[in-house]
């Protein structure tokens, strides 16, 4: 799987369309995500909610997992820190695999706002079983 691959999967996932997610790299077991810091995307402070912060880290595991699975994941499960706000113009999710079998991907997550993490997160992406 490549990254226009990749890229034509988000594009089909309308949350992600709709907050405006870009996947800027993908491939040997990682995957980065972007977000520009729209005014909408905010919480009542100014910052970035920590809803499109937990998104980013949860779809970037993912990817980051497809990358070594294949396009048929799901998310099994997955913990955030918020360190800081994310209060920057863009948001960068950087995630790499650190185990993987055939059917489980185990990935950590820096959430970046701007070029200051402000997010670190670990998840578990299993192969979807078809029904």
């Amino acid at each position: 799987m490549d990254i226009e691959y990749a890229r034509a999967g988000l594009a089909r996932q309308p949350f992600s369309v709709l907050v405006g997610a870009r996947l800027t790299a993908f491939g040997d077991g990682a995957a980065i995500i972007e977000i520009d810091a729209r005014d909408d995307l905010r919480q009542q402070n100014g910052y970035l909610h920590g809803g499109v912060v937990s998104y980013a880290a949860d779809n970037t595991l993912t990817f980051a997992a497809g990358s070594v699975l294949g396009p048929a994941l799901l998310t099994a499960g997955f913990t955030i820190d918020y360190v800081r706000p994310a209060d920057g113009r863009t948001l960068r999710a950087e995630a790499k695999v650190i185990q993987s079998s055939r059917s489980r991907a185990t990935c950590r997550c820096e959430i970046y706002s701007d070029d200051e993490l402000c997010a670190v997160a670990q998840g578990t992406a299993v192969v979807a079983v078809k029904r």
